[in-house]
């Protein structure tokens, strides 16, 4: 960390986060080399695009996500206790404020976005600060500045990108190839067509089972860090408990919308028994829960 806070260092969650990027950025380097070793006429193209589109979602992957969250940046005065609990978790942890946000929405979470500590916003969605108590909302809050302070968000944000970006990049490339052997006989096209997809298929799985892997063990680290933060691990249970099964009535709809963005809440929004289920980004709640009971009876011993 740039700036050493007073969360609790977490070593494992580091040799994770160094290990994936390692992966993901490895196999970003190989997709670069089989679009241009494919695409030997088009690999001006391809670089230009991979780096291009790289460099633009480490810069403005904070606004891209909260624009796609539909949260809005708010003043102290607009919202007093969203901003109060803030300062004080901020106060508390010794680390700079991040910028708060509220998005307008009735499914409880809440998420932090943002490529390092100063760049950082932590949102809460309005349904979320309706349904908890002061005490709740703070250690939900604590969770999430948890993220920002190991930076564990800013390699979420950029390995999650990356998995999209090689379809992208690859659909891009492939459709420049095509473009440039319309009305030639070209015996290559056809094993494009076969090839490419292919590889963007299998980049695309294997950084989603990547990142999966490092957000359900960053969300522990975050539930633990959070909890020894404000001492109060039971509020964090409390408020887990709480959102899980309010969860259930939300509209089916409005999960939908959320789920694409699961990676980055406190709670992940499901829409049913689905494969995304299998897959989650976050760990069992009985996990969860689990963790944060023996941390309480550590702080009382």
């Amino acid at each position: 960390m740039a700036r050493h806070s007073r969360y609790v260092a977490d070593r494992g969650l580091t040799a994770r986060m160094v290990t994936t990027m390692f992966l993901i950025g490895l196999l970003y380097v190989v997709l670069v080399g089989v679009l241009v070793a494919v695409l030997s006429n088009a690999w001006p193209f391809v670089l230009v695009i991979a780096g291009g589109l790289f460099v633009a979602q480490f810069w403005f992957s904070d606004r891209i996500a909260a624009f796609s969250m539909g949260a809005r940046e708010v003043t102290p005065q607009q919202a007093p206790e969203l901003h109060g609990a803030v300062d004080r978790l901020c106060a508390l942890a010794d680390m700079p404020k991040p910028r708060v946000a509220i998005a307008d929405s009735d499914v409880p979470n809440a998420f932090a976005t943002g490529r390092n500590q100063k760049n950082a916003l932590v949102c809460a969605t309005t349904g979320l600060m309706r349904r908890l108590e002061r005490d709740e909302l703070e250690g939900v809050l604590s969770h999430e500045l948890s993220h920002v302070a190991h930076r564990d968000v800013a390699v979420m944000t950029i390995a999650s990108f990356l998995g999209v970006l090689a379809g992208i990049m690859t659909r891009v490339a492939l459709w420049g190839s095509l473009g440039r052997s319309a009305g030639r006989d070209n015996n290559g096209v056809g094993l494009l067509l076969l090839l490419v997809p292919l590889v963007s298929a299998v980049v695309y799985v294997i950084s989603f089972l990547l990142t999966r892997l490092l957000s359900r063990y960053r969300e522990l680290s975050a539930d633990r860090a959070g909890a020894l933060l404000t001492g109060r691990p039971s509020t964090l249970a409390s408020a887990l408990t709480k959102i899980s099964g309010d969860m259930a009535r939300i509209p089916t709809k409005d999960l939908r919308k959320a789920e694409p963005y699961n990676a980055f809440f406190f709670v992940p929004a499901f829409s049913g028994e689905s494969l995304a289920s299998l897959f989650s980004s976050h760990p069992k709640l009985e996990k969860r829960l689990e963790q944060l009971s023996r941390i309480s009876t550590q702080l009382g011993q």
